[in-house]
């Protein structure tokens, strides 16, 4: 999406959420000196006392981490938006979508308690969905927001599971103390907890084989590209699998799960990145070769890993969002991202083309970029591992790949050629466009170079997050001697520049070879019209139009419900004798029995309704005998009304017709009465719980000033709901009125 007008931005609208998140950033800038002096800082206030749940945020060397990476990159693409989009007529609403999403994955890594951090992550689905969708008039911007959304949101319903399982699990909802307990592992309900966490945070991070939505999600305008890919959304996974780390890592569940889904999300996206033709596309790609990487290091336990995890979490996020603005920029400035149309752009773009090569260096792993010294990091990381040859051989090609990559995207468009048949003639964007990509360049550059800084800011820090000890985090610096890692790094340029020497033959053969997989993007499309199917068959049985099928099916719930309650709990039914018989109620009960035989076989209507009057008599009566006279009084006052507006009703109607035996209503009628009365048999059988009768007692006239407890129970202690009732008969007046007044004046 390029920009809509010649305006350079947008005013007050587009400057304050830059300030916002500037100000957000400069406060978690501020607490780097107490986090890195090994502090944890913490505050909360009770949310749900009830249940023991915080409204709590926590700050540690993770979260801190996260924290910059949002608030900084989100101040930039803010910056950028405002320009990128200047005259937009729905600019206001781009910005609060995007804001929010900042302000929901803060609220993400920074909570401290297990619903609290749900809250937040169904937010960043939500975002994120309305973000992708934000061009809704394009029907591929709509079907691929809904995808995202669908699909992660599927995740979040088992992660939601998993937490609600842990909280049982752990006896707490607070994250720290889980983490500081340390006992999951040895729960019952750890491997329950794991392919749940797993469910949630997999599909957020687009692993293989729920990888295709990420992808999709270039439907966004390019600033929210930068953003999601960079240090939102996808990094929530991520962000979910390090926090959880000390408390789940270490069983072979964790460590195979992540090492085999990682290795095959770096390995595969990268060859899907190598054959795209779209500069934006093949970003995409290049981040789940990421996700895919950082998921494969949160699989090892060594302290490499983990400070490798930390570094190379900081340098995809630096370079990635470069690259995003500076794709952003090439498109806005020649109408065009397809890579065979561009070339020689260095000489009319010459900050974009410069900013394009720190990042791109960075990604490719060069010296002395700080991607040099992750690449480094990850292959000590992956020598340490269970799977040395697994880990190295999966991270070599993938990176070998990336470097291929970083040439095509940053390379050929600005040095490369010339541009032939741009739809527009390309010249430098402005300040505002140039900022981002230029700052991210340049900090990957200068950590590079000078490490030390970061390391104790925040790599050593979040390492002590992950392991429990800052003493575990490797030393961050560019020359460690020669040694296996350095090797790794020196083959794995030779192969990326043979990659790159021959990326279009190669390109079409990865066409040819990658398309014949399984394509799951369509897959999604199928299964989606197998379930509107499915949905209309499923209607059409049930939604039969017959008040006999329905009644049926009812009822037959009800009674099956019952029985397999009941069978499934194993309640006694109590020993039948006839000690206390009394003749009065038998002969109620009779009464009752034979106004429903009436209803049964009569073919008159007013027969028919007295039966069922006859019936609610003898129920009337049930209430007298047992000492609840209002009750009483209110069971015939009303039974007197529906039969009197039954008749009136009814009465024009035409007879009945002659009563027939039909059994599946007769198995029905005698499943329901034998399992409401044994039911009813086998409750009562059990001791009578008093204290909810004690407390309306005690409380009823010091609290509620009432000596009727019958009456302050449904007034005070049961307002809402009697409310609810007031508003229901309330609602059905209303509608039966407008109902016979629609019929006024009709002919018959």
């Amino acid at each position: 999406m390029a920009p809509v007008s010649d305006k350079t931005n947008n005013g007050l609208i587009g400057i304050l959420p830059v300030l916002l998140a500037a100000a957000l950033f400069a406060f978690f800038a501020a607490q780097i000196p107490a986090i890195a002096a090994g502090e944890v800082l913490r505050w909360s206030m009770p949310w749900f006392p009830s249940q023991g749940i915080e409204l709590a945020f926590l700050l540690d060397g993770l979260s801190l981490t996260f924290a910059l990476l949002i608030s900084g990159i989100g101040t930039l693409v803010l910056l950028y938006s405002d320009s990128y989009l200047a005259g937009h007529p729905q600019y206001a609403r781009f910005a609060l979508f995007l804001t929010s999403f900042l302000l929901a994955m803060l609220g993400l890594v920074l909570a401290d308690d297990l619903i609290l951090l749900f809250v937040f992550w169904e937010l960043t689905t939500l975002t994120s969905y309305l973000l992708i969708g934000f061009s809704h008039e394009a029907e591929k911007s709509r079907r691929n927001a809904l995808q995202a959304l669908f699909v992660t949101g599927a995740g979040g319903l088992a992660f939601l599971a998993g937490l609600i399982l842990m909280g049982f699990a752990a006896g707490s909802t607070s994250i720290s103390e889980i983490i500081a307990a340390d006992e999951l592992r040895d729960h019952a309900a750890y491997t329950g907890i794991l392919v749940l966490v797993f469910a949630g945070a997999l599909t957020k991070s687009a692993q293989v084989p729920v990888h295709f939505w990420l992808p999709n999600a270039m439907a966004a305008p390019t600033p929210v590209s930068a953003f999601l890919h960079s240090a939102t959304m996808v990094k929530a996974g991520i962000y979910l699998l390090a926090r959880m780390h000390p408390a789940l890592s270490g069983t072979p569940g964790w460590i195979w799960t992540l090492t085999i889904l990682g290795a095959a999300t770096a390995v595969f996206a990268s060859l899907q990145s190598l054959r795209q033709t779209d500069l934006k596309q093949a970003l995409a790609y290049t981040t789940l070769m990421a996700l895919g990487t950082l998921t494969l290091l949160l699989g090892q336990d060594s302290g490499y890993a983990m400070t490798a995890f930390a570094t190379f979490l900081i340098v995809h996020s630096l370079y990635k969002a470069a690259l995003f603005l500076v794709v952003g920029n090439i498109d806005a400035a020649t109408g065009t991202r397809e890579v065979a149309q561009l070339g020689g752009l260095g000489r009319s773009m010459t900050l974009t083309a410069g900013a394009a090569a720190l990042a791109a260096l960075s990604m490719a792993g060069a010296p002395p970029f700080l991607g040099f010294i992750g690449k480094e990091l990850k292959y000590a990381g992956a020598l340490a591992a269970d799977a040395p040859v697994l880990v190295a051989g999966a991270l070599v090609l993938a990176n070998a790949l990336m470097f291929a990559v970083a040439g095509v995207v940053a390379l050929r468009p600005f040095w490369l050629g010339s541009a032939a048949d741009l739809p527009r003639a390309p010249k430098e964007r402005s300040w505002r466009m140039l900022a981002g990509p230029v700052v991210l360049g340049v900090a990957g550059t200068l950590f590079g170079i000078f490490p030390g800084p970061l390391q104790q800011a925040l790599v050593t820090p979040t390492v002590a997050a992950l392991t429990g000890d800052a003493a575990n985090a490797a030393e961050l610096t560019l020359w460690h001697g020669v040694n296996l890692p350095l090797l790794l790094s020196l083959a794995t340029f030779a192969l990326g520049l043979a990659l790159y020497a021959g990326h279009r033959p190669l390109r079409a053969g990865l066409a040819h070879t990658l398309g014949m997989l399984p394509d799951l993007d369509r897959g999604w499309d199928r299964f989606l019209d197998g379930l509107k199917g499915f949905a209309e068959w499923q209607a059409a049985r049930i939604q039969s139009g017959k008040l006999s099928f329905y009644l049926a099916a009812t009822f037959g719930t009800v009674a099956g419900a019952l029985l397999v309650t009941m069978l499934a709990r194993g309640l006694p039914l109590p020993a039948f004798t006839l000690d206390g018989f009394s003749w009065a109620p038998a002969a109620v009960a009779a009464l009752m029995l034979a106004g429903g035989v009436l209803v049964l076989l009569t073919r008159s209507r007013i027969t028919a309704i007295a039966g069922l009057g006859t019936s609610g008599i003898a129920i009337s009566l049930v209430f007298l005998i047992y000492g609840a006279p209002d009750v009483a009084i209110t069971q015939l006052l009303v039974e007197t009304l529906v039969v009197v507006l039954v008749a009136v009703a009814l009465l024009k109607l035409p007879r009945l017709p002659a009563p027939r035996f039909r059994p599946g209503a007769a198995v029905i009628s005698v499943a329901v009465g034998a399992s409401v009365s044994l039911m009813l048999l086998s409750v009562l059988g059990q001791p009578l719980d008093l204290s909810l009768t004690s407390y309306f007692e005690a409380a009823s006239y010091p609290d509620a000033h009432g000596r009727n407890i019958v009456n302050v129970i449904l007034v005070d202690f049961r307002a809402i709901d009697t409310f609810g009732e007031i508003a229901v008969v309330a609602i059905a007046a209303l509608s039966a009125l407008a109902l016979l007044r629609g019929t006024k004046g009709r002919t018959r």
